[in-house]
């Protein structure tokens, strides 16, 4: 991130803007926060924004994100933006500045984010949400898009499109759920459910109707559905729907089947149909997806 800004400012230099002061900011062992690192050592003044990052060994706790939550929420105070880069949304979470907000981290820590934060609007899908003084990454490497949209910020599209085109960075277009996995919740503790849930699983979420769920889980139909929804999050059809659609998936990166094929393969008769599902579901249709992430598979012959 510093080298993305570095790299800005230089261009920005070129138009006739002014690079900017980039510190990192480190917990003392005595309390309290210092900088570690300064672009413009010794010179007054504070940040206007902070970025909170990810790190490979987890989010932190209740108990370790405290100190910089309070130190998050004094800078806030004081005017400046906070952002967050994927389970860094976890601490800026902590400082309560998200309540009532979107916000977006890692897909994978979707459900744990929910269980934590039920108040924040978190949508999983998108790689950034930016909502005024307050600005949300998605997975690890959304950094490149968080640090695209600081530059746009700072110096304008202009300097923006030149940094993603040194960087080879695309400044647009992308989103979490063209990536993710489905990742249905699992620890919710009603076994009823997670017995069916693992039914589907095996099934394929196949010609199983909502009357089939309620019969494995022994439960009646509308009773079904509210316990459904309250453990999973989601409908049972939209369950299945994210069942199939994994699979759909899959099918598209490893094989050249037609997508027709496809589509009948997990249980669309209609491909008309499947076409628009998997495109509300992943945000590309089924021919963009595979162009995208299909793994190119070539013939090998052996002449006797």
């Amino acid at each position: 991130m510093t080298d993305l800004i570095d790299i800005a400012g230089q261009f920005a230099r070129i138009h006739g803007g002014e690079p900017i002061r980039v510190s990192h900011w480190r917990l003392q062992d005595a309390g309290g926060f210092a900088r570690c690192h300064d672009t413009h050592s010794g010179e007054p003044g504070s940040p206007t924004y902070l970025i909170v990052p990810g790190r490979l060994s987890g989010v932190m706790d209740a108990v370790e994100a405290a100190p910089y939550a309070r130190f998050l929420l004094d800078r806030h105070a004081q005017g400046a933006t906070l952002a967050s880069n994927c389970g860094g949304a976890f601490v800026l979470a902590a400082t309560g500045l998200l309540s009532g907000r979107p916000a977006t981290t890692h897909w994978m820590f979707a459900n744990a984010f929910r269980e934590r934060f039920p108040d924040v609007l978190l949508d999983p899908d998108k790689i950034v949400i930016e909502d005024g003084d307050i600005i949300t990454a998605g997975g690890l490497m959304a950094w490149t898009d968080l640090g695209l949209k600081l530059v746009d910020r700072l110096f304008g599209p202009t300097v923006v499109v030149e940094t993603g085109r040194f960087l080879l960075v695309d400044p647009a277009g992308r989103e979490q759920r063209h990536y993710s996995s489905f990742s249905p919740r699992m620890t919710h503790g009603d076994e009823p459910i997670l017995k069916v849930q693992h039914w589907l699983q095996a099934k394929g979420a196949r010609a199983v109707s909502v009357a089939d769920m309620a019969a494995q889980a022994g439960m009646e139909e509308r009773t079904f559905l509210r316990r459904f929804k309250a453990a999973t999050g989601l409908k049972p059809t939209e369950y299945s729907q994210h069942l199939r659609i994994g699979k759909a998936r899959e099918l598209l990166e490893f094989t050249r089947r037609p997508v027709e094929q496809i589509a009948w393969t997990v249980g669309y008769e209609d491909a008309a149909a499947f076409r628009k599902l998997f495109h509300r579901i992943i945000g590309l249709s089924p021919g963009d997806y595979r162009q995208r992430f299909g793994v190119g598979r070539g013939e090998v012959a052996a002449a006797a």
